[in-house]
């Protein structure tokens, strides 16, 4: 098993490419309204947060993102392994550093959406993880975690 590193992103081409790959996941087209928007301008759509990218010897392989909500409470987006690196418990990874990003940054908490039947596994991480469901409208369930 190869070195696994996640960094904050400081090339917006990089995680511009690890999202555009996860918005062609078949089913997930219901978490990238106003993509283009958000891709326009990366920098700015984050600010306050952060866009982590995990790497795999090096090689992008996946991401997360940090986006403000207001003062106290942080978003978490984006989380992407790509296919062929998944099962290595880089999620985890990606999830862990996020949180600990998001609490340096000073929010108290992470709320974020995620689709079940699209994001099977991603979903039982998250329980796993305890991470807190709040509801669920039309297939999207809300969790947070405190921090």
């Amino acid at each position: 098993m190869g070195t696994f590193d996640v960094k904050e992103c400081n090339d917006i081409e990089v995680a511009k490419a690890l999202f555009i790959e996860y918005s062609q996941i078949k089913g997930a087209e219901g978490c990238f309204v106003s993509f283009d928007k958000e891709l326009a301008d990366l920098n700015d759509f984050y600010k306050g947060g952060a866009i982590l990218v995990g790497y795999e010897n090096g090689k992008p392989v996946g991401c997360i993102a940090i986006k403000k909500v207001d003062v106290t409470t942080c978003e978490g987006k984006r989380l992407f392994i790509k296919p062929e690196y998944r099962g290595k418990g880089y999620a985890r990874v990606l999830l862990n550093s996020m949180i600990e990003k998001s609490r340096k940054l000073g929010y108290d908490q992470i709320i974020f959406t995620t689709k079940p039947e699209v994001m099977k596994t991603a979903y039982e991480l998250y329980k796993r993880m305890e991470f807190e469901e709040l509801g669920c409208e039309n297939g999207t369930v809300s969790m947070r975690i405190a921090l």
